[in-house]
């Protein structure tokens, strides 16, 4: 019996350890960049937010650099950088500060703070439960929007030497964002680059409202930039042929947009596929701009 105890109790301990590794590990992953992390309290969402700040490498606080805020943390984030350090040693881009965004870690915050609230469903076929549905946990896209436009960029234009040159970039629920982002405040990015957008969300919401903003975002001249895997599934596909037939329809708008799909890419692959193909396209435009 004694035996048999203690082989029980050697394996609880071995669970808990595994657990605490695994809890660990995930939280490494998730909460702690190879760059400059910060943490900024947020009236606004009433809690503390950690931002990972990538320096250019000669950071000179006497010039001012273009600002990316990125909206999916450590995903993708050495991409970013890597691309962004040859592209600028190669003057196809100006060296930029990079700011990215991970989601809470102890509770899930992406959907709350990512999807656009008119979007209350995951897919055009499974409608999320009550339990699910609730505005707190789910589509304050409005909420966060207001917290990098009021808190955060204050805090970044006051810490760091920044200039107006200003990119938004986000994949699939972040792309979403990015959508809604340059719907409502399309004046506060000068790039918005959306990799796998989540258009699909209440049977096309997304795209609807895209569409329907289109006709008033006739001011100040922006760029998107639009990506999707070409392995990508039928729903996001179609969502993203939607908003690929919004721009083409309506010709009022003033933005330049750019999109591409990534060959044998799948959704989690496009992105890293994307960003070089952005960043070019977004230089160019700007190049036009000042020509």
């Amino acid at each position: 019996m004694a035996c048999k105890y203690k082989v029980l109790l050697i394996t609880l301990v071995f669970i808990v350890v595994t657990a605490l590794v695994l809890t660990t590990r995930a939280y490494l992953q998730n909460s702690v960049s190879e760059f400059k992390d910060h943490t900024l309290y947020s009236a606004l969402l009433d809690e503390n937010r950690k931002l990972f700040i990538r320096l250019p490498a000669n950071y000179d606080p006497s010039q001012t650099y273009p600002l990316i805020i990125k909206t999916d943390g450590n995903f993708n984030l050495s991409r970013w950088h890597n691309t962004l350090t040859i592209y600028a040693e190669q003057a196809i881009v100006e060296e930029s500060i990079l700011v990215a965004l991970p989601n809470q870690f102890w509770t899930d915050t992406r959907n709350r703070d990512l999807v656009p609230p008119y979007a209350r469903k995951n897919v055009n076929i499974d409608e999320r439960p009550e339990s699910e549905n609730d505005p707190a946990i789910f589509g304050r896209a409005d909420l966060f929007l207001a917290f990098i436009e009021q808190e955060l960029l204050p805090y970044l234009e006051a810490n760091y030497a920044l200039n107006d040159n200003r990119v938004l970039t986000g994949f699939s629920a972040g792309g979403s964002f990015v959508l809604y982002a340059l719907s409502t405040k399309p004046a506060l990015f000068n790039g918005y680059f959306a990799f796998s957008p989540a258009a699909w969300y209440d049977d096309g919401v997304v795209v609807n409202e895209f569409a329907r903003s289109l006709s008033t975002l006739n001011g100040k001249k922006t760029f998107l930039y639009l990506s999707l895997g070409a392995e990508e599934n039928s729903i996001i596909t179609g969502s993203f042929k939607g908003l690929l037939a919004a721009l083409e329809r309506n010709k009022d708008h003033t933005i330049t947009w750019q999109f591409s799909y990534s060959d044998g890419a799948g959704h989690n692959e496009n992105p890293f596929v994307s960003v070089p193909k952005a960043l070019y396209e977004y230089y160019q435009f700007r190049e036009k701009a000042h020509d």
